[in-house]
């Protein structure tokens, strides 16, 4: 006898450095010439060679049943074009799967970018538009040999909508 999957709601909070801390950084324009402080990208990049590149995305919702971490290195993902995008993700952990409860989602402005810190469970980018081109910096072959990923409908039997 199969269950029924339970589809989860996750309430999208409007991103601050702040609320996003446990996860990663929220990185703003600065000025040029600006020293680098603590509010810059604190980039993990050394076990590979860096990847930075565009990634065209289409649109495809906003559920996810499937969370990737990467172990090896920090990720910046920014849009282009100045679009809103989302993100469901979950602090570090040491095991080989989120817990439920510590999954939340995030609006963010196309006026910023994030990056993850390393272990940082994700799960998108997600959004409205029809597409959106991101730039992405991580390692050459972070979806590769980097790229842990748990399955929540195998898992937990739930798949999450971000609303």
């Amino acid at each position: 006898m199969s269950q029924t999957k339970i589809v989860k709601q996750l309430q999208a909070q409007f991103i601050t450095p702040e609320t996003f801390k446990p996860y990663g950084q929220v990185i703003y324009a600065s000025q040029d010439g600006k020293p680098f402080d603590a509010d810059d990208a604190q980039l993990v990049l050394q076990n590979g060679i860096p990847r930075f590149y565009i990634m065209h995305l289409v649109a495809k919702g906003r559920k996810f049943h499937k969370i990737t971490r990467h172990l090896k290195c920090t990720q910046c993902l920014g849009s282009l074009e100045g679009k809103e995008w989302f993100m469901g993700v979950a602090a570090p952990t040491d095991s080989l799967k989120p817990r439920l409860e510590d999954i939340t989602a995030f609006r963010i402005p196309g006026n910023c970018f994030i990056k993850l810190e390393v272990g940082t469970w994700h799960a998108g980018p997600y959004f409205d538009h029809d597409f959106v081109d991101f730039y992405n910096l991580e390692l050459s072959d972070t979806n590769i040999n980097d790229h842990d990923t748990c399955d929540l409908l195998t898992t937990y039997n739930v798949e999450f909508e971000i609303v």
